[in-house]
């Protein structure tokens, strides 16, 4: 019987996705197909006769954005891994830092890499890194998840171009400039209280081991990391992949922005409008993470071949493995949206809205309840962060801080608690060579500080800065 109240199908798929997965332990793509279904059976919003048909299709839907890029990240984990291509950054970084620092250039680069690239995409060409530096060193593998994590999510969500916190700026009306200095104001404490405190925490009471993950094997890892550099491919060659990644998509992220600016008559880029936007396909094409990921893949690729002087047939044939390796990935972070999705579909956003919009609770704490109950509810961040700046905008006027503050705060909201309604929840557990636990104990723990910290931090600048 499909049953009206969002906040019971909500239920009824939460009780679903635990049964199924942590106390009956069913294959995570098989219980979140069948929890999808029964989500979609409860709720009144979708008919019976069409629960299947919009499950398959948000399933679709989600590997529409995440399949080529998960499949070409585990040619890109598999081939960086097997080439020593992983091992030789790590060397690099550790040349710089020492080892005992080493888990702060992971974090810098996943930051720095999280503002013009999507955080997913910036895990899938990190992991790897983070691996080879758990071989090198035989330990410390939760703490190198968790800072590329920390600062990753916290880049997506606080930091301009980055989509989410873009979007809540042009929503809400905000300078894209005062929103990226304030970001970066906002970001700093929350990556040293996520990623370096709360890593090095969780580091000492959960040992993760070196699990198969993405094609390759743990021995494989071990033996590259005590190879001797003579054997390892030169640096520039190692750090092509993410090198062409990064240029491409932020080809197109830093484009949008320069037109965004000429449109506005900013920087002195009015005349050059008609030749930025003339650029505009040939980036949009380059830039797509499909492009982007499959071009950093070849190159990957093309080392692993010259380095391990495979035949033509044998490269072939480990190339296909890293790719029966990632589709069973692509496959579970498909069915986490889809999941989500029929979760939506119940009205349970729109629902939290409503109900907390009348509340009377202070504007930039509203912003904030809203943004976290939507994203907990329904799992995707970015559909937090939009469907909160909809419902705030409005009431911009009546605030006593500078509305930057707003952009912060749902940023914050919608970065709380991801778990299995959220693909990136998936993404973490498949690619980083986690269990169920260790995704939780790791990663939503690390989502929740990480919108938690940020909600204080906000709070304590507005007061003391409140830029009006």
């Amino acid at each position: 019987m499909a049953l009206e109240s969002p906040v019971v199908v909500f239920g009824i798929g939460l009780i679903a996705v635990i049964a199924l997965l942590v106390w009956l332990r069913v294959p995570a793509f098989i219980g979140l197909v069948l929890a999808s279904l029964i989500v979609g059976a409860a709720t009144a919003e979708v008919p019976m006769a069409d629960v299947p048909s919009e499950t398959a299709t948000a399933f679709g839907e989600t590997m529409i954005g995440v399949g080529i890029p998960i499949l070409m990240a585990a040619v890109i984990g598999k081939t960086m891994m097997e080439s020593g291509a992983a091992e030789r950054i790590v060397r690099w970084f550790q040349s710089l830092t020492g080892e005992d620092y080493s888990y702060l250039a992971l974090g810098g680069s996943s930051g720095v890499l999280a503002i013009p690239v999507f955080f997913d995409n910036v895990f899938f060409l990190l992991a790897p890194l983070a691996r080879s530096m758990r071989a090198r060193t035989g330990r410390d593998y939760a703490l190198f998840i968790t800072i590329v994590g920390a600062a990753g999510v916290t880049a997506h969500g606080f930091v301009p171009p980055t989509p989410g916190p873009l979007a809540v700026s042009l929503e809400l009306g905000v300078d894209l400039g005062l929103t990226m200095l304030v970001g970066l104001f906002v970001a700093i404490p929350i990556v040293i209280v996520s990623g370096v405190l709360y890593g090095k925490w969780i580091n000492r009471h959960v040992n993760v081991p070196l699990r198969e993950t993405m094609g390759s094997s743990v021995e494989r890892v071990e033996e590259l990391a005590n190879r001797p550099l003579s054997d390892l491919p030169g640096m520039f060659e190692a750090m092509l992949p993410i090198l062409l990644a990064v240029f491409l998509v932020a080809s197109n992220t830093t484009l949008d922005y320069l037109i965004d600016m000429a449109e506005e008559g900013s920087l002195g880029l009015g005349a050059f409008q008609e030749t930025l936007e003339a650029l505009a396909p040939a980036t949009a094409f380059i830039g797509d993470p499909n492009f982007a990921l499959t071009a950093a893949a070849l190159a990957s690729a093309v080392t692993f071949y010259r380095m391990e002087s495979l035949t033509r047939e044998a490269w072939s044939d480990e190339l296909v493995d890293a790719l029966q390796s990632g589709g069973h990935i692509a496959a579970i972070t498909a069915a986490g949206g889809a999941f989500g999705a029929m979760l939506a579909a119940s009205g349970i956003g729109d629902y939290i809205a409503t109900t907390l919009e009348g509340l009377g609770i202070p504007l930039l704490v509203a912003g904030f309840v809203i943004a976290a109950t939507i994203r907990i509810a329904q799992g995707s961040a970015t559909v937090a962060l939009l469907t909160t700046a909809g419902i705030m905008a409005p009431l911009v006027g009546d605030l006593t801080v500078h509305p930057v503050y707003l952009v912060m705060i749902i940023g914050a909201g919608g970065s709380i608690f991801s778990w299995y309604n959220d693909s990136g929840f998936w993404i973490v557990k498949e690619i980083g060579g986690l269990t169920q636990a260790e995704t939780f104990k790791i990663w939503t723990a690390l989502t929740t500080i990480v919108s938690l910290t940020g909600f204080v931090v906000v709070m304590v600048l507005s007061t003391l800065f409140p830029l009006i």
